[in-house]
Order: structure tokens, then sequence, then C-alpha cells
């Protein structure tokens, strides 16, 4: 599934699609807030309905065929409607948000299959190595990126195409994990979404639960500047559309080196740690890209932008994953990770703010700004159960 996510890059190839098409930076901002935040935003709901379900997997693929036709969807939308621009963004960004919110029907029932097949002393071993085989696949996807956005297959059928290998390599991830012989859940009394809503203040009341939702709160305001790194290239440095590709493979290389090193922080020293470093990484990346622009960087140079956003990228998706994982109670972890998904999800829409204030403002303010907040968010891990 990672090498569908390079060959559908929210952040860098359907930015730039939506760039070509003459998309404001606030429409941009969309994409990547519908992506995230319409994955998280059903997991209370899910979490509801799954809970009396001892086998989770049928209700993944159910979600995971909603998504494959919602990525043929796309597709014809690059092929067929970009005469029109505003109604082929009108039905692209349709098609986005039923996939997000089908990714976040399967999203719990993942991670349950997941936390039930791999012990949780394997877990940051399992996350890692999953990282690095498929972050090598996706640096095959940045590679055809970059050779079908210069080949002499004009737009939009270059993207098209583009979109249509992510089709087919997510669509293979979804059949195979389909496939998963999933152990039987202990039945649990069945819930509705009303009883899950009014739970988020007994879970909320876990004081390790607190501190990771104020973390992920920060990290989600933080990410504001992400979505228009690759805009930002293209629009105000001149770049040309085949140093897309350039970026995309500048991400999927980083990812599975720093998954070594990610790995190992989490055997020897946990996921708080993880996600501090992170942190880090991920305020370098905004302040990396303003001086890019100074100094008048060449492409290739400003790939350093995506290098430090995948390194942090990697290192809070393991770190995120394991910590929720380690301070969910036994029979609570379809609640815990629906209640924070949730209230995570509805502050991943932040992005569509930053759209705006680049549009007023530039990216200065936007990318100083980014910088600030995962600065806050870097202070606020300090406060995170150090034994998770």
């Amino acid at each position: 599934m990672l090498l569908g996510e390079g060959f559908m890059n929210v952040a860098i190839v359907m930015a730039g699609f939506a760039a070509k098409l003459g998309a404001p930076n606030a429409v941009i901002g969309l994409l990547p807030a519908i992506a995230q935040g319409g994955w998280m935003l059903p997991q209370l709901y899910v979490a509801s309905r799954a809970r009396p379900l001892t086998h989770k997997l049928p209700l993944y693929r159910s979600a995971a065929t909603v998504r494959t036709v919602t990525y043929l969807i796309m597709v014809a939308c690059a092929a067929f409607l970009t005469d029109w621009p505003a109604l082929c963004l009108t039905v692209f960004l349709i098609a986005m948000m039923i996939n997000a919110l089908a990714s976040g029907v399967s999203g719990l029932p993942w991670l349950e299959v997941v936390s039930k097949t791999v012990p949780s002393e394997r877990r940051a071993w399992f996350f890692g190595t999953r990282n690095l085989y498929g972050g090598l696949l996706a640096f095959a996807s940045g590679l055809g990126v970059r050779w079908i956005l210069g080949s002499d297959l004009g737009f939009p059928y270059n993207y098209a195409l583009i979109f249509l290998l992510g089709t087919l390599a997510f669509t293979a991830g979804y059949a195979i994990f389909g496939r998963v012989d999933e152990p039987a859940d202990k039945p649990l009394p069945p819930a509705n979404f009303r009883e899950e809503l009014r739970s988020i203040p007994d879970s909320l009341a876990d004081p390790a639960l607190r501190a990771f939702l104020n973390v992920r709160l920060l990290l989600a305001f933080a990410a504001v500047g992400e979505p228009f790194y690759a805009v930002y290239a293209l629009r105000d440095l001149g770049y040309p559309a085949l140093s897309l590709g350039t970026f995309v493979m500048a991400t999927t290389a980083a990812a599975p080196l720093s998954n070594v090193g990610w790995q190992r922080l989490a055997e020897r020293k946990g996921s708080r740690r993880i996600l501090r470093y992170a942190a880090a990484f991920a305020a370098l990346a905004p302040l990396t890209a303003l001086l890019a622009g100074h100094f008048g960087w060449p492409p290739v140079a400003y790939g350093l932008v995506f290098v430090l956003s995948s390194v942090a990228v990697q290192g809070f998706n393991l770190g995120h994953t394991n910590h929720l994982l380690n301070i969910s109670p036994e029979g609570q972890r379809s609640r815990y990770i629906g209640t924070l998904n949730t209230l995570v999800g509805v502050a991943l829409f932040a992005p569509v703010l930053g759209g705006l204030v680049a549009d007023r403002w530039g990216y200065t303010p936007l990318f100083v700004g980014s910088a600030l907040l995962y600065l806050l968010a870097w202070q606020a891990c300090s406060f995170l159960r150090r034994d998770a």
C-alpha cells in the first residue's frame, strides 16, 4: 500500500495536479485535510459499530472496495474532465472525501487486526519493517512519477496514468491484507454512537490519553504548511513539473532509511522519545523551504525539505500508533482509538486555514507559524507517559 501512496502522494502529486488545474491555495490545503481528517472523523462511530463484532476483517474488506471505486473515479477525472477545471476539482474532491471516510472505516479494523496478530513487544519491529520495505517500493513510484511527468505524455494523461498505477497498487494491498487469518475477539455488548460520545469524558479522564491528545492536536495544527512545500516550489520558485518526481523520490528514499533508526529508538527509548525527535525534524522542514527560496536552491537541493518532512512523518506514524496501542487498556482499545482520532480529525482541517494565509500573506508567515507550532508540540511531548 505504501507503493500506492507514492503514486497518490497527497502533498506532492495530488497537490501538483490541483495546482495545474489552477486551484487556489485554500483548495490545495483541503486535499490533505480531506485525506487525514476524513480518515479520523468516522472512527468513533466505527468503534461503536465494530464493538460487538468478533471479526473485524469483513468491515475492512467492504471499506476497501469503496476505496478502490473512488480511486478509479479520480483516474477518470484526470483523463476526461480537465477541460472543465471547476467540475474536475469538484468531482475529484468528492471522490477523495468518500475515499477518506472509507479509509476511516477500514483504519480501526486494520489496527485491531494488527494488535491481535502482532504481540505488543514486536509492534515497533512490525511497523518499522513494514515501513522499511514499503518505503523501498514507494521510492520506485517516485522514479515512475518523475519519468511519466518528464515524458512526452502530456497533461492530463500523465496524471491519469500515475493515478491508475496508484489504484492498482492499493487494490493489491487491500486484497493481501484482507486474507489475514484473524483471531476471534471475545464478544462485547453492542454500543451505539451516542454512548460512544458520552464515553469521551470517561476516556479523557486517563491522563495518559489527555497528554497524547494535546500532542496530536498541536501536531495537526503544525502541519498547516506541509501541503504547500510542492506548490511553493512550482509557483514561487518556478521548478518544472518533473521536479515532483524528485520530491517523491526524496520523500520515499528517506522513509526506509529513517525507519531503521526510528525502529531502534522505539525498542530502546519508547514512543515518547520518537515523537519528540520527529517534532524537531518536522520544524526544520518549513524553515528549510524558506532558506531554499531565499538562496535560490535548485530542485535537487530543495528535496531536503521533503527528506526532513518524510523523516518526521515516519517517526510520527510509528510513534503515534505504538503509543496509542500501548496506553489503551484491554477491552477499551477501540474506544480509545475512536475517541482520539475523532477529536484530532477535526483539527486536521487546519491546512485549509494555511491556504487562506498563503493566499493573503504569502508562504513566509505560513511556514514560520508551522515551525513554531512544531516546537510547541516538541515541548508537549515531555508530558507523555514514559513507559508507553
